[in-house]
């Protein structure tokens, strides 16, 4: 049987393509950056300027079709129940918690095997992703600290809702506004307070990205503004469509602008505002992107696939496959043309990373999705 059987991927139809795209643009900046140092300094220069913060699209996306997923639950039942909740908690944790564990179980095992003096038990925080809820998040598979993000907001901004709407008897629509505006403002006050108190001490990028970038608690706004996109095409679709172009441009002009500024570790926009510029030039992408149903050929089906396996590809592609593989490997052995070695290191990078994680969306990500809807259909 042919090889690229193996390997092959099915694309929905139904799949928005424009989605897709900015999935793809996202992970792709992600996996682009972690592999830049593996690049000639002059080369890893000139890539940095065509790179942008694939993690805060990840995050106003995520935002977006989770709200937009809450949205739809409220609107058809006009409430929200705790069988409501355990619901939506069940369906996004087999979506996210399965590849999740799997890639730190293997990281447990490898530092078991090769490290020296490795404890597991102290990281029993990444079971409950409490590693980086308010202080720096651990050299410890340094990926995890957005998917920690994700889950806080899985957690708490339906339990918001609850409380808002089968409590407090608010009216669902404003419930949905007033948790998204609160979280945005108290988050972005965070910051600030975070600024006043400790910014002007803040020596280099390495603090800036441990003590602004990397908290739940500062960075969980990014996901609300996705929500917020959400609630306007679901409330305000006119204005939604009818703009679309116009915010697409603005947004894309925004990143540019995002691109000339200089970072400088302790400023009041790098510690408080860069992230809410960023999620907001997202957020202005989505409208033109959400229409955009589909699209065909090579580069439809590329942008496609690396979009379905942007999950695995995030949870490889620093930890295991560039740590525990390509910095494993004694790269002087095999050429003594520097230029080579950069070659052959950034291409099997870039082999790994796709390959690996096509094989763990195909053969594990898949099943375990089919698992949870059979599971549904048998409750239903």
């Amino acid at each position: 049987m042919n090889i690229k059987h193996y390997f092959k991927i099915n694309i929905d139809t139904n799949r928005i393509y424009g989605l897709d795209i900015l999935r793809a643009f996202a992970i792709l900046f992600v996996v682009i950056g972690h592999g830049n140092v593996l690049l000639p300094k002059s080369i890893m220069t000139i890539v940095d300027w065509f790179l942008f913060d694939g993690v805060s699209i990840f995050f106003v996306l995520s935002g977006f079709l989770i709200g937009g997923l809450l949205i739809k639950i409220l609107q058809n039942t006009h409430t929200i129940t705790k069988n409501t909740l355990l619901n939506f908690w069940i369906r996004r944790w087999f979506r996210t918690l399965p590849n999740y564990f799997l890639t730190l179980f293997i990281l447990l095992f490898l530092n078991l095997l090769f490290t020296e003096k490795f404890n597991p038990f102290h990281y029993w925080r990444y079971f409950i992703f409490s590693q980086n809820l308010y202080f720096s998040h651990p050299k410890f598979f340094y990926e995890a600290w957005s998917l920690a993000i994700e889950e806080w907001f899985y957690l708490l901004i339906p339990i918001a809702l609850f409380c808002s709407i089968a409590i407090f008897k608010i009216k669902t629509k404003y419930s949905i506004l007033l948790t998204v505006l609160g979280v945005l403002v108290l988050v972005t006050l965070f910051r600030y307070y975070r600024f006043l108190k400790a910014g002007l001490y803040i020596p280099d990028i390495y603090e800036w990205d441990l003590l602004f970038r990397k908290q739940v608690i500062t960075r969980l706004d990014g996901l609300m503004y996705g929500f917020l996109g959400a609630y306007i095409q679901s409330y305000f679709k006119d204005l939604w469509i009818k703009r679309k172009l116009l915010f697409f441009i603005l947004g894309i002009f925004i990143f540019v602008i995002i691109k000339t500024i200089s970072f400088v570790p302790n400023n009041l926009y790098n510690c408080v505002f860069c992230f809410s510029l960023s999620s907001a030039a997202t957020l202005l992408l989505l409208p033109y992107l959400s229409e955009l149903k589909s699209g065909s050929g090579f580069l439809y089906r590329a942008i496609s696939c690396v979009s379905l396996i942007s999950y695995s590809m995030y949870l490889l592609n620093l930890s295991i496959v560039r740590f525990w593989i390509i910095d494993k490997i004694k790269w002087e052995y095999f050429s003594e043309n520097a230029y080579l070695g950069y070659i052959l290191k950034y291409g099997l990078y870039w082999v790994l990373v796709l390959g690996l994680s096509t094989i763990v969306y195909k053969y594990f990500e898949i099943p375990m999705t089919n698992l949870r809807d059979n599971i549904n259909k048998k409750n239903a």
